[in-house]
C-alpha cells in the first residue's frame, strides 16, 4: 500500500495499541488514551466531505486546529504526521507519511451538554448566548457564502437524503417538509441575500448542537466545528445559532433556548449593524432545516424513530404562531424578569417570545456589561426616555419579523404603558399586560439579596418609586409573593383568543 493511499488498518492498529477506547463516526476515528484524544480522518467520500487523499486529510486536520482555536484553544493541540519506518508506524518520524492525526486534550465526556441538557440553567444559557455572539462578532467575514444560495445548498442536500429515506421516515411527512421548505425558501430569498450583503455571513462553528458544547469550570466551551466544507461553515450567524436553539427546543428546553436567544440578541446588538432583528423572520425556516439535518443523520444511524421525531419538529417549525405583544410592569423587586422568562417559552413561535429588558438596554446604551453598575446620571428622565424609545423600536422590529415580544420594564409612567398598547394596535396585533405588586417587606428582601443582575435597583430606588404617581393602572394586578405564571398566562391567553376571534 502506498503512502498516498494510506494504510487505514495499520493506522487503526497503531492508535488502538495506545489503549483506551475508540469512537467511530462517519468522518473520523477518535482514540482515547490517558489524558489525550487522537482524531484521525477516515479516507471516505460522503459527498459533502472528501477525505480520500492524504493531502485532503492533512488540510482538514490543520483546518480543524485553526477553526477550533477561537473557542477551544486548550483542547486542540497540534497535527502529527503518522510515518512509516520499515514495518513500524510512528509519529513524526523520518519515513514516508501515511496519515495525519489531530492531538487533543481529553475531557470528561459526561461534561458534554448532550449528556446533561438539564445543566443548561438560566446562567449557563445566558453565558452561551453571549459567548456565541462574541465568537460571531470576531469571525472572519465570508460574503461569498450564505445567502439564499447557501441555505439552498443544505436544503437541496436534505431533500435528496430525505427522499432516499421516505419509506422509513414516512413518505407523506417527507413530501410535506420538502414542499413547504421550498416555498419558505423562495419567500425568504430576498431577506437572506440582504443579510449576506450586510455582513451576516461569517466563518461559523456550523455544528453548534449540545453534543459539541462542553461545560468546564462553569463555562461553556464550543468544540468540533465543521472545517471540511466551506459551504457548510461559511453561513449566516443566525443559522449557526439556530442549531442550538433547535436542539434545546427538541429536548423540551425551550426555557433555555429563549434565554440563549435573548442573550445572543442583546450581545449582538452591541456590535452588529442594521438588520439583526429583522433576520428573525427567517428563523423558523432555519430551525426547520437544522431539524431535517438531524432527521436524516438519525435515520442513517439506524434510529428511524428519532428521525421521524425530528421530521415532525421540522414541519412544526415551518408553521409558526403569529406574533403578539405582551408587557410586564411593576416596581423593582416584584419579579418582572422572573415572570417574563417563565412565560416566554409558552408564547409565540419557537423557541418562544423575546424578552426585552429595559435594564439591559440601558446598560447597552451606556456601553457597559449587563451586570456593571451605572451611576445615578444614567437614570435621568432624559436617559430613560431614550431607553424606552429603543425598547419600543426593537419591539417593533421583532414583531414585524414574526417574533412575539415581552416588554420588561417598570412602566411606572403612564406614557410608556399607553405607547405599548398603541404599538400593538398600529401593527394589528393583540396586546396584553400584567402589573406585579408586593408588600414593601418582600420587595426590600428581594433587592437586598439580588446580585449578578442587570438591574441596579437599590432600597433607595424602591423608596423613590413608592412615592411616584403611576396614574391609573388598568393592567390586571398580580401578587409578587405568589407564583404569577398561571395567572399571567391566562391573561395573555384570553387576549390572544380575543384577537383571533
Amino acid at each position: 500500500m502506498t503512502p498516498e493511499a494510506g494504510d487505514e488498518a495499520a493506522v487503526d492498529a497503531f492508535f488502538s495499541a495506545l489503549g483506551g477506547r475508540r469512537i467511530e463516526t462517519a468522518c473520523n476515528r477518535v482514540y482515547l488514551a490517558g489524558d489525550t484524544a487522537w482524531k484521525v480522518k477516515r479516507p471516505v467520500d460522503l459527498g459533502y466531505v472528501d477525505f480520500t487523499t492524504l493531502e485532503q486529510r492533512r488540510q482538514a486536520a490543520e483546518r480543524e486546529i485553526a477553526f477550533n482555536a477561537p473557542a477551544a484553544p486548550d483542547i486542540y493541540r497540534r497535527v502529527h504526521a503518522v510515518t512509516r519506518t520499515g514495518d513500524r508506524l510512528e509519529l513524526n518520524g523520518a519515513g514516508p507519511v501515511v496519515d495525519y492525526a489531530v492531538e487533543m486534550r481529553r475531557f470528561d465526556e459526561g461534561s458534554v451538554l448532550a449528556a446533561r441538557p438539564e445543566a443548561v440553567d438560566g446562567a449557563l444559557a445566558e453565558a452561551l448566548g453571549r459567548e456565541i455572539s462574541r465568537l460571531h462578532a470576531a469571525a472572519p467575514l465570508r460574503p461569498e457564502g450564505g445567502g439564499a444560495e447557501g441555505l439552498a445548498y443544505t436544503i437541496e442536500s436534505n431533500a435528496h437524503l430525505l427522499t432516499g429515506l421516505a419509506d422509513r421516515l414516512g413518505r407523506d411527512a417527507v413530501e410535506a417538509v420538502i414542499a413547504t421548505t421550498s416555498r419558505r425558501l423562495a419567500d425568504a430569498s430576498g431577506l437572506l441575500e440582504h443579510r449576506r450583503r450586510a455582513g451576516f455571513t461569517r466563518r461559523c462553528h456550523a455544528d453548534l448542537h449540545l453534543g459539541n458544547i462542553l461545560l468546564e469550570n462553569g463555562r461553556p466551551v464550543l468544540f468540533d466545528c465543521i472545517e471540511f466544507n466551506d459551504r457548510l461553515s461559511d453561513i449566516d450567524i443566525q443559522y449557526d445559532l439556530a442549531f442550538l436553539l433547535m436542539d434545546l427546543d427538541f429536548r423540551n428546553r425551550r426555557d433555555a433556548a429563549c434565554r440563549v436567544l435573548d442573550a445572543w440578541l442583546d450581545e449582538a446588538a452591541r456590535r452588529e449593524g442594521e438588520g439583526l432583528r429583522e433576520g428573525l423572520a427567517v428563523l423558523p425556516l432555519m430551525l426547520s432545516v437544522r431539524a431535517v439535518v438531524r432527521a436524516h443523520v438519525e435515520a442513517n444511524s439506524g434510529h428511524d424513530e428519532g428521525g421521524r421525531a425530528y421530521l415532525a419538529a421540522a414541519l412544526r417549525h415551518l408553521q409558526p404562531e403569529p406574533p403578539r405583544l405582551f408587557a410586564v410592569g411593576g416596581m423593582s423587586g416584584t419579579g418582572k424578569t422572573t415572570l417574563a422568562r417563565a412565560i416566554a417559552p409558552q408564547l409565540g413561535a419557537s423557541p418562544g417570545a423575546v424578552v426585552l429588558r429595559s435594564d439591559e438596554i440601558r446598560k447597552r446604551l451606556s456601553g457597559v456589561a449587563p451586570t456593571d453598575r451605572l451611576p445615578p446620571e444614567a437614570y435621568t428622565p432624559e436617559v430613560s426616555d431614550r431607553v424606552h424609545a429603543v425598547l419600543f423600536a426593537e419591539a417593533q422590529s421583532l414583531l414585524a419579523a414574526g417574533r412575539s415580544v415581552i416588554l420588561d420594564a417598570t412602566f411606572l409612567d403612564p406614557g410608556p404603558r399607553h405607547f405599548a398598547a398603541d404599538l400593538a394596535a398600529r401593527l394589528g396585533l393583540s396586546f396584553a399586560a400584567v402589573w406585579l405588586e408586593g408588600t414593601p417587606e418582600v420587595l426590600r428582601t428581594r433587592l437586598a439579596s439580588r446580585s449578578g443582575d442587570a438591574s441596579d435597583a437599590t432600597l433607595q430606588t424602591l423608596e423613590q418609586q413608592a412615592t411616584r404617581d403611576a396614574g391609573s393602572i388598568a393592567w390586571p394586578r398580580l401578587r409578587a409573593e405568589l407564583d404569577a405564571t398561571p395567572a399571567a398566562l391566562e391573561v395573555f391567553s384570553r387576549a390572544s383568543g380575543a384577537a383571533q376571534t
